[in-house]
């Protein structure tokens, strides 16, 4: 596995993670639908937060948050969509994304609720 690939999933490791400890609880992890693909789905109180992890090694050419594309936004609204009718919920759904950067040997995370809005 290539080593973008590696430094990703140890992101939405660390972002579950952060997550638990501020009182989520994860229903979902990579939960595909089509070619949309959710990180991360995770209730907290009645909020479903539907979560894109976005990792860096450098800040150098951006922002995490800074990657996440019209397109992918549009795929996450049409894939949250199936998940709330296929799972009957009724509750409010909000998106979030978490960035996650290499700072020397740890990381730095940032936890951005309503990131962006459906339409």
């Amino acid at each position: 596995m290539a080593d973008h690939n590696d430094l990703g999933k140890l992101g939405e490791k660390i972002a579950v993670e952060f997550l638990q400890k501020n009182g989520y609880k994860i229903l979902e992890t990579n939960w595909a639908f089509q070619k949309a693909e959710i990180d991360i789905i995770a209730k907290k109180e009645n909020t479903l937060a539907i979560i894109e992890v976005k990792t860096r090694s450098s800040l150098d050419f951006g922002l995490p948050q800074d990657f996440v594309k019209p397109k992918k936004i549009q795929l996450l609204v049409k894939a949250v969509n199936e998940y709330v009718i296929s799972n009957d919920l009724d509750m409010e759904v909000r998106f979030d994304i978490i960035a996650v950067h290499k700072e020397g040997k740890t990381f730095g995370i940032e936890h951005i609720m309503d990131a962006f809005y459906h339409f």
